[in-house]
C-alpha cells in the first residue's frame, strides 16, 4: 500500500506562543527525525504541512510560518492550511489521489488538534492511518474544572479515543521495522 508521512504544523510559530515550552521538544525532534529518515530511505514522501491564519504568529506576515529549525529534510510538497485537518482545503487531498497514496503516517504538532484531526478526517476519507505518537508534541492544558492536564495525559487520551477507531497507535520502532521489512538494505542504519 502506498504511503506518505505528514508532517504537521511543526512551524516556528509555536515557539511565539505563550505556552511554548521546549521541555518535551529533544525527545520530540529526536523521535520526528528518525522517522523522517526512516520514511526518506525507504522512498516514502515527507509531506510538511503549515498552518496560516490570522493569529499573529500564523500569519504569514509574521515571518514564523516556516518548518522548525531542528527539521533538516527536503518535503517531498508542502501545503498551508487553514483549518484543523490537513486534507479539505489544503490542496494535498488531490495530491494524495493523483499518487494513489492509501495510507498516512500522522506526525507533528499539537498532538490532540492537528494531528488528531487530520487523522479523524483520514480515516473518514478512506486512508489507513498510523498514529505516531511520540513523533507528535503537545503542551499542557487547563480544563474549565481547573485541573491541569500534562502532554503526556493529553497524549494518552488521544490514544484513546483514535485507536482501532480511526487510527493503528505506532511507535518510531514499529513504523521503521515494517519499513525494514519491506525494503531493509535502504534501511540499514537508521534505526
Amino acid at each position: 500500500m502506498s504511503s506518505a508521512l505528514l508532517v504537521i504544523d511543526v512551524q516556528q510559530s509555536f515557539e511565539q506562543r505563550p505556552f511554548w515550552t521546549d521541555a518535551d521538544l529533544p525527545t520530540f525532534a529526536e523521535q520526528l527525525n528518525r522517522l523522517i529518515a526512516g520514511c526518506e530511505a525507504a522512498q516514502i514522501p515527507v509531506v510538511n504541512i503549515l498552518h496560516v491564519d490570522g493569529d499573529a504568529p500564523f500569519s504569514k506576515a509574521s515571518g514564523w510560518v516556516k518548518p522548525m529549525a531542528f527539521l533538516r529534510h527536503t518535503p517531498a510538497a508542502t501545503f498551508e492550511k487553514q483549518v484543523h485537518n490537513a486534507l479539505t482545503e489544503s490542496g494535498l487531498l488531490q495530491w494524495l489521489h493523483q499518487r494513489q497514496i492509501k495510507r498516512l503516517i500522522i506526525s507533528g504538532i499539537r498532538t490532540e488538534q492537528c494531528c488528531e484531526t487530520t487523522t479523524r478526517v483520514a480515516s473518514d476519507l478512506g486512508f489507513a492511518v498510523d498514529f505516531v505518537t511520540e513523533a507528535t508534541l503537545t503542551f499542557a492544558m487547563t480544563h474549565t474544572n481547573g485541573r491541569v492536564f500534562s502532554p503526556a495525559e493529553i497524549k494518552e487520551r488521544t490514544e484513546l479515543v483514535l485507536a482501532r477507531r480511526f487510527a493503528r497507535i505506532c511507535t518510531v520502532a514499529d513504523i521503521l521495522a515494517e519499513l525494514s521489512a519491506i525494503d531493509r538494505p535502504r534501511l540499514q542504519g537508521v534505526q
